[in-house]
């Protein structure tokens, strides 16, 4: 019960406008991942950056299972197995960026298409979270089933071997 997982990962791509960027971003996303990616939509109007309310800006996909652990396996295998203890929040999860998508394996510079970066983020929790989610006889999740910042770092130095700086 005190082991740690990797719940989901969260792989997002942001271009700042809807059309034909778009578009590409969500090939390159579903290259990569091997899903189809949803549209994330702008909450709010940003005039100073062109972007208006309700108006598609990015994408994202949630991996879970076997193909979560593989893409943080090779985007870690990217950033050469280092990442800062600053990426790491009080609830053990884990955020960091790839610069360019050409970095993957299979990937390779375009020039019609351009460079794009990504944001992953790795979701850690404990078993037994089920009780604080679930709708019926909902409890409040004990401190030891919490995942925190020194069991993460713990968790991905011992899987992935990452170095933590």
């Amino acid at each position: 019960m005190q082991d740690v997982h990797i719940d989901k990962v969260v792989v997002h791509m942001s271009v700042g406008e809807s059309g034909d960027k778009l578009v590409k971003a969500e090939n390159i996303i579903s290259e990569i991942t091997g899903q189809k990616p949803v549209r994330t939509i702008a909450k709010r109007t940003q005039p100073a950056f062109g972007i208006r309310k309700g108006q598609p800006i990015g994408c994202k996909v949630y991996l879970r299972g076997k193909t979560a652990e593989d893409f943080v396996e090779t985007s870690l295998s990217i950033l050469e197995n280092k990442i800062f203890e600053s990426q790491f929040d009080r609830s053990g999860n884990l955020s960091y960026g790839v610069e360019e998508h050409t970095d993957f394996p299979g990937q390779s510079y375009d020039p019609m298409i351009g460079i794009y970066g990504m944001d992953v983020n790795v979701i850690l929790e404990k078993k037994g979270i089920r009780i604080a989610r679930r709708n019926i006889e909902r409890k409040k999740l004990p401190s030891k089933q919490r995942v925190t910042r020194e069991d993460a770092v713990k968790f991905m130095t011992e899987k992935y071997q990452v170095e933590v700086l």
